[in-house]
């Protein structure tokens, strides 16, 4: 049986166990989750994370130096941004007209009287690109900093490409450095359906049946705004600009897809959908090591469209009509904050939290969401790094004609 198998059954059955022993014996669930299911899902995402930090240096260092010329560096990193931001405004445009379309905070029952939510703080825009360059890259990688590992990568692969033969030893050793990564991801990835069957179960048995019936047409909402993202935005991308076929581009890359939905965390998940991007859909290994650990960390489209239906639901739970100009701010707010969005579980709120504040609205209808919110989190990592594949597999077909360009002017030279 494949490995995809597995981990979609590990899923299934971790939605069945979860949602029985949550409706016929809670308590026996208490300790089962104590002792079997969250310790489950904290290995396979421990082990998975262990790996993150290495992998996002060495993957990034060796694309950067495999690019080497400053202009195809320049032009890939140009293409990959403004894919992200037009996409990112492109789901969250979605996003705010299925929430005026359907109306889910005007469904009875839902009483924002006592909801209460203490906001961490976000990082402001300036503060994020201000805080991209290391002034200790070593300590970035003690805090899992992405943006700033990614900055110093970018440096050190350019670094290599500029010198050539001097650094052939270091160059060599970093390729090596990543060859014992994906070694380590084979190797990990043999325990996921069980990781994948503890962190579901887990989830679904906490939530219940009570948390989604509430909270059905919001959940409802944001699935379908997913799924129409992802097979029209992403879909149609990958078939009119990386020239594949989207049934081609999705089967290849439901792997990673499934490691996605279980981990709810773009960073973690980076190593599957690498190897996956590089060994199913064909994507060069220096356009897959500079695009994905990229988009890992600045490409939230998931999280932006919970951004969008949870703010006009906010705002309808509250009875409060929003201005075009303040429709515009969330637009804005949202894709500004993707990029600052660290590719971790449950992070999306705390942007949510900045997006509210930007239009004035309560920061405390957030605890209307935040039950049903891990499940909604799964299914948004899975379209994040649906996202980074496709922008990898477009970059990739786009810098086809540059390569053959600049072979034909070899062979003619």
């Amino acid at each position: 049986m494949k490995l995809t198998s597995k981990i979609f059954i590990g899923l299934l059955l971790g939605l069945a166990v979860g949602l029985v022993l949550n409706l016929a014996a809670p308590d026996v669930f208490s300790v089962l989750n104590k002792y079997i299911f969250d310790p489950l899902g904290t290995i396979f995402l421990n082990l998975i994370k262990m790996l993150v930090v290495p992998i996002v240096f060495f993957s990034i260092t060796l694309g950067t130096a495999s690019l080497g010329d400053p202009k195809k560096l320049g032009r890939i990193g140009g293409k990959t941004i403004l894919f992200f931001l037009v996409t990112t405004t492109i789901a969250i445009s979605i996003a705010l007209a299925m929430a005026f379309i359907f109306h889910p905070g005007d469904v009875a029952g839902i009483d924002p009287s006592g909801a209460s939510y203490e906001s961490e703080k976000a990082p402001t825009v300036v503060e994020t690109f201000t805080n991209i360059i290391p002034t200790n890259p070593i300590q970035a990688m003690t805090e899992g900093n992405m943006l700033q590992i990614i900055a110093f990568s970018i440096f050190v692969g350019f670094a290599l490409a500029m010198l050539g033969k001097k650094t052939e030893g270091v160059m060599r050793l970093i390729e090596q450095g990543n060859d014992i990564m994906m070694f380590l991801v084979n190797l990990i990835m043999r325990f996921a359906p069980y990781g994948a069957f503890g962190l579901l179960a887990s989830a679904v048995g906490e939530m219940g049946l009570n948390g989604v019936a509430a909270m059905a047409l919001y959940m409802i909402i944001v699935l379908a705004t997913l799924f129409i993202h992802a097979f029209i935005t992403y879909g149609s991308a990958v078939k009119f600009l990386g020239k594949m076929s989207p049934v081609k581009f999705f089967k290849g890359f439901f792997p990673a897809m499934t490691v996605a939905f279980s981990t709810s965390s773009s960073s973690s998940t980076l190593p599957v959908s690498m190897k996956t991007a590089q060994e199913n859909l064909n994507v060069p290994k220096p356009v897959s090591s500079f695009v994905q650990p990229l988009g890992a960390t600045i490409n939230m489209d998931g999280t932006a469209i919970m951004q969008g239906v949870a703010t006009i639901f906010i705002a309808q739970v509250y009875n409060t009509d929003l201005s075009f100009a303040q429709l515009i701010m969330v637009v804005l707010t949202a894709v500004l904050a993707s990029i600052g969005t660290a590719g971790v579980p449950g992070v999306g709120l705390i942007m949510l939290a900045m997006v509210l504040n930007q239009v004035a609205l309560p920061v405390e209808g957030i605890a209307l969401i935040i039950g049903i919110d891990r499940l909604l989190d799964m299914t948004r990592t899975a379209i994040n790094i649906t996202g980074d594949a496709a922008c990898a597999v477009v970059v990739a077909e786009s810098e086809k004609k540059h390569d053959n360009t600049h072979a034909a002017e070899t062979a003619a030279g």
